[in-house]
Order: C-alpha cells, then sequence, then structure tokens
C-alpha cells in the first residue's frame, strides 16, 4: 500500500503509539499473533517485560494513574487510563521503539503522528527521532528526515505546554479549534482566532485542525468545536482555517456516529463498508468525507496557491470577514448568507473565479485593486479566489501548484514532489554594467529524450512556465515587456509572439537583477545572498523535467556562458544533492531556489 501511494505521489504518515502499551486487565492474541498479558507486563512479542514500563515509585499519584496535570511528573511517569506507561529513559525501550520506526521508514512512510506525546519526556523523544533512520532514498531526496508531529492537548490547563515539544517537529494546537468553534458562532471573535497571550503554538510549529477524532466526540479536549454534525458553521470554520496565514493545517474527513466509540460503517460480517460516490460529489454508505465538500476542497487549493503570504485588507464588521493573502489571494464570508460590499483585494487587475462554487461566479478585480464582492448563498456564503485559479486573471492560466514545498522544524525535511507545477526560482550571479542584461535559456539536453526539436511549443526537451504575477514589481519596463509571450524555458532564444523593447528582441527567458539589500528598489526578499543575483521567478511544469531536474545556461548581451559540468557535481543547500545526469550546463531542480554562477561549478539549492 505504501509504494503504491508512493508511487502515486500520495505519503503516508503513521500514528504512532510509543507512550504506552495495552491498557491493565487485557490479555489475550494480538492480530499478528502474538500473546500479551497486561497485568503481568509480559509483551513477549516485542519482547517487554515489568522492568520496561515505569514503577509505582516513579509516578507521584496515590492508585498509579495520571490525575494531576499539574505535575509533569505525574503526566509523564503514571498511567494514562490505565495503559500500561513505558519508560522512554531506558536505553532498551528506546531501541526497540527506533526498530519499530525504522521498519516503516524501510517500506516507505513520510513521517509520524505521535500518540499521546504530552505524557512522554521531551528529552527521551528526541533520542528516539535523533536515533531513526533517513527516509527511504527510492522515493525522497538523500537525507530526508521523517516529519513528526506531536500530540499534546495544551488549553491552559497544566503544567505541559506544547513549547515543551516544538523542537521536535511540529505540535498540534488544540486551542485554535477552540477559537474557531467560538468564531464561526460569534464572528467578532475571529480578531483574536490566533493569541499568543493565550499561549497559542507558533504558526511554523503548530498543527491545527477545526476538529480531530477525538475533540469531534468529546474526547481529548473536545466538548466546546464544530464538527460536520453543524454543516454551515463547519465549512465556515474549515475554510477560514485554510485561508488563513496560521499554522500547518489538517483536514478531518469522518464517518457518521451517535455514540462516542461507534466504529466505522460496517458489513454484517464487521468489515468496513465501502465508500460509494454520490452523483454530487459526495459520499454514501455512512462516510460523511468532509474533505469532499467543494467549500474544503477547493480552499485547499487557494491555501496552496498563497503559500508564504501574510494577511492583508483585514475587515471584520456587519458580521463579514474578509482578507487578502499578499498579492495572491483574496477570501470573504458572511454570517447572515448575503453580502455586498466594494473592497481592495490587493490582487491584480482582472477577471478570477469564485473557486468555492467552481466558477459559478466571476469577479473583477479593476487597476486598483478593487472589487465588487457579492455573496449570496445562505448554506455556502464564502467566496474566494486566487491568482491562477481556474482560469484566473489573464496573467497565469492553466494548472497552479497544489503541492508546495513547506518550512519544516530543524532536523526534519518532508516529502519533495516532483509531479505538477511548483513554485521555482533560478539565481544567476553575474557582475554587470549598467546597459547589461541577462537571459536564461534551458530544458532539457536534445540527447535526453525524443521528440526535441527547435521548437518550443512542441519540443520534448522545452518545459512550460508561468511567470508569476509579482515577478519584477518595481522594475525596469523592458524586462515586463519580454515577459510577455514567454510560456518555456527552451534553448531557442525569442518565442514566437515574445514582446520586445524598442525593437531589441527577448533571448530567452527575462532574468532580473536583484539584491538582498531592502533598501533598493531591487530588493527581493528570496535573495538572501547580495548583489547582481540575476532572478526568474516563475511556475514550472515539474513534470516536464528528468527526476525534478532540469538544464539551465545564461545569455548576457549576446554572450552565452562557457561549457561546465554542474550536473556531475553535488550541490549544496537544504535541498541539494546531484542530478540524474552530467551536462556542460548549470543542472537545477524544479520546486526550489536554485543558486547559481555564471561560468562556475558552483551551486545551491534551497527549499522556499
Amino acid at each position: 500500500m505504501v509504494a503504491t501511494c508512493n508511487n502515486a505521489g500520495v505519503r503516508i504518515f503513521v500514528d504512532g503509539v510509543l507512550n504506552h502499551m495495552a491498557g491493565l486487565n487485557r490479555r489475550g492474541t494480538g492480530i499478528a499473533g502474538s500473546s500479551f498479558n497486561s497485568d503481568d507486563f509480559d509483551f513477549p512479542g516485542v519482547p517487554y517485560s515489568k522492568s520496561n514500563f515505569h514503577s509505582r515509585s516513579d509516578c507521584p499519584s496515590g492508585d498509579g494513574n495520571v490525575n494531576n496535570y499539574g505535575d509533569p511528573k505525574n503526566v509523564r511517569n503514571c498511567y494514562l487510563v490505565g495503559l500500561t506507561d513505558l519508560d522512554q529513559s531506558q536505553s532498551y525501550v528506546r531501541q526497540k521503539q527506533v526498530a519499530y520506526l525504522n521498519s516503516l521508514i524501510d517500506i516507505g512512510v513520510a513521517g509520524f503522528r505521535l500518540d499521546a506525546s504530552k505524557h512522554m519526556w521531551p528529552n527521551d523523544l528526541g533520542a528516539i527521532i535523533h536515533a531513526t533512520k533517513d527516509l527511504n532514498s527510492k522515493w525522497f531526496k538523500p537525507g530526508a528526515r521523517a516529519f513528526f508531529m506531536h500530540e499534546v492537548i495544551d488549553r491552559n490547563d497544566g503544567a505541559v505546554k506544547t513549547q515543551d515539544y516544538e523542537n521536535l517537529g511540529i505540535v498540534t494546537e488544540f486551542r485554535y479549534s477552540q477559537k474557531l468553534a467560538w468564531g464561526t458562532g460569534n464572528f467578532g471573535q475571529l480578531n483574536g482566532v490566533v493569541d499568543y497571550g493565550w499561549g497559542m503554538e507558533k504558526s511554523d510549529r503548530a498543527l491545527v485542525f477545526v476538529d480531530n477524532h477525538d475533540n469531534q466526540r468529546g474526547h481529548g479536549g473536545g466538548g466546546d468545536v464544530v464538527t460536520f454534525k453543524d454543516p454551515r458553521k463547519y465549512k465556515f470554520a474549515v475554510a477560514f482555517m485554510l485561508a488563513n496565514d496560521y499554522g500547518f493545517t489538517r483536514v478531518m474527513s469522518s464517518y457518521n456516529f451517535n455514540g462516542d466509540s461507534d466504529g466505522p460503517p460496517h458489513n454484517a460480517d464487521y468489515s468496513a463498508k465501502d465508500v460509494t460516490i454520490n452523483a454530487d460529489g459526495s459520499c454514501g454508505n455512512g462516510w460523511v468525507c468532509e474533505h469532499r465538500w467543494k467549500p474544503i476542497a477547493n480552499m485547499v487549493k487557494f491555501r496552496n496557491a498563497v503559500a508564504g503570504t501574510g494577511k492583508s485588507h483585514w475587515r471584520n464588521e456587519n458580521d463579514e470577514v474578509s482578507f487578502s493573502r499578499g498579492g495572491k489571494g483574496f477570501f470573504a464570508m458572511a454570517k447572515k448568507g448575503h453580502m455586498d460590499v466594494t473592497l481592495n483585494t490587493g490582487l491584480p487587475p482582472g477577471e478570477y473565479c469564485d473557486i468555492i462554487h467552481d466558477c459559478a461566479t466571476k469577479i473583477n478585480v479593476d487597476g486598483s485593486g478593487m472589487a465588487h464582492i457579492v455573496i449570496s448563498n445562505n448554506d455556502e456564503p464564502i467566496a474566494a479566489f486566487y491568482v491562477g485559479g481556474h482560469g484566473g486573471d489573464g496573467h497565469t492560466q492553466g494548472p497552479v501548484v497544489t503541492q508546495p514545498h513547506v518550512t519544516l522544524p530543524p532536523g526534519t525535511s518532508g516529502p519533495g514532489f516532483t509531479e505538477g507545477w511548483e513554485r521555482t526560482v533560478i539565481f544567476i550571479y553575474k557582475p554587470t554594467m549598467p546597459g547589461q542584461d541577462m537571459f536564461v535559456r534551458g530544458g532539457l539536453d536534445h540527447t535526453r529524450r525524443p521528440g526535441c526539436v527547435n521548437d518550443a511549443t512542441t519540443s520534448k526537451c522545452a518545459i512550460p512556465i508561468k511567470h508569476r504575477p509579482e515577478a519584477g514589481t518595481g522594475s525596469y519596463g523592458k524586462f515586463h515587456a519580454w515577459l510577455k509571450g514567454d510560456n518555456y524555458l527552451d534553448w531557442y532564444g525569442a518565442e514566437t509572439g515574445q514582446g520586445s523593447y524598442n525593437g531589441q528582441r527577448a533571448e530567452g527567458t527575462p532574468a532580473l537583477w536583484t539584491t538582498n539589500k531592502p533598501s533598493n528598489p531591487s530588493y527581493d526578499p528570496l535573495n538572501k545572498y547580495g548583489d547582481h543575483y540575476w532572478m526568474v521567478d516563475v511556475d514550472m511544469d515539474c513534470s516536464r523535467t528528468l527526476g525534478g531536474w532540469f538544464e539551465v545556461k545564461a545569455v548576457v548581451n549576446g554572450g552565452w556562458e562557457g561549457r561546465l559540468s554542474t550536473g556531475a557535481a553535488s550541490c549544496t543547500g537544504t535541498a541539494g544533492g546531484s542530478a540524474p545526469f552530467t551536462s556542460a550546463n548549470h543542472a537545477a531542480r524544479c520546486g526550489f531556489i536554485n543558486v547559481l554562477h555564471f561560468d562556475s561549478n558552483a551551486c545551491e539549492i534551497n527549499e522556499f
């Protein structure tokens, strides 16, 4: 299953239980055939025996169970609801748990959601995580590490805090579930939905969700969250979560239940029922499938498209909330089901599609970024649109990035995707004089695959690109003129229909001179390096690359770079490595920031 999913670009994260074995008063045979007796602390399939568990002398509670959340020793050394608590301070216990995690890494999992991390000592968990293998290089880049998510239920009600675990991965932020539930009932409370004064985890470490498998049933910090049983509020909450610029989002997908211990829909023999799909795209046979609801599924696309941007143009009045995400997207929702107002979207001018309802409504943004926003839908009074979405604004037609790279906690790295469209940046360092211009040519060498001809529109060695609408903000006019009609990274110079400037034709894909000095009009925040870093910033069709790699070479005022051998070398950086070919050109990776040097083999490749 894991191999099949990885080959399809779907990553598997395992819900790992390290804190405990079975609860007391349990004995029998596990599904893999090994016996156990929890009262005797006998688990021969591992094996674990009584000495591997926390003893009564370790636990300060009267009955041996967790019952005082103000005492970290009680929380971490006692038995959670009677579950036999393993002692990870023992090297033997840790070794067995590392072996378990490594066995899953070997078959190709991408990471882990660790159950009950709150009930384990952070130093013990850190030792376990540090000892795990790199991810399987069959599906992940060399040196990639497993992605760890920690369940830490922190509702400002105890001594153990999410911050105790933030250096070990990302951490569940249950307070956000509370805040979203309150905010969907009273939009005014959405102004403070992220409350650092309340102790909430910082954004790049917070795993956020509207509900999860526990709290939707009243367990694990539940009781005041919104679930699929209130569909209107639930759509508000999930859509807002996906539009907002906080945390690492997780979308729930459920089945119907009445009692809090109900299992999934099942047949007479208790096998799970198939998930059937109705004509309207919803699920049948008792499955809810919130992830298929349009205001949720389509907002996932929105979140990916606006990744890396902050909020602006915030408005919360008259039971209406709206805001933009950088210059990439705009979101609005109306509690009363109706909204009719003209707002500053912060987006480039053009016609956009409301993605919530599959473009049934179009929104026109004028030259000043203003748009007339109309919502009239009581069940789903939400609107969202973004640059490049479902036909977009004319700047970026066609597919958009659907699998962005994310910033991960120190010591970890996520699955690197190479299929579909991804934002790709190329920096080439070259000191130049006023009046000089740089163009980039590339794709794949004609020896790499059949069907490569000297025509970008038909060549199998040319790679489709879409210049990002914010490219070259504040730059000179000729750069923008050369952007027009440049739809491929290719070797052949100006494309048919590509713009010219005062009779000067483009010589490839135009690059923009940038600096890392914020006071300079040519400053770009991705430039961490200095002056004279010429930049190309595009969305690229990674499916046209070779294993995620492609080739480039710069041209400055008609002068090509010399022959290189970068492809055979190892590039440095957080996403470095070696190209699967040798080349006389620079080798670069789709979906990353590539830092190259004119006439030099030096290369650095970093995640965004």
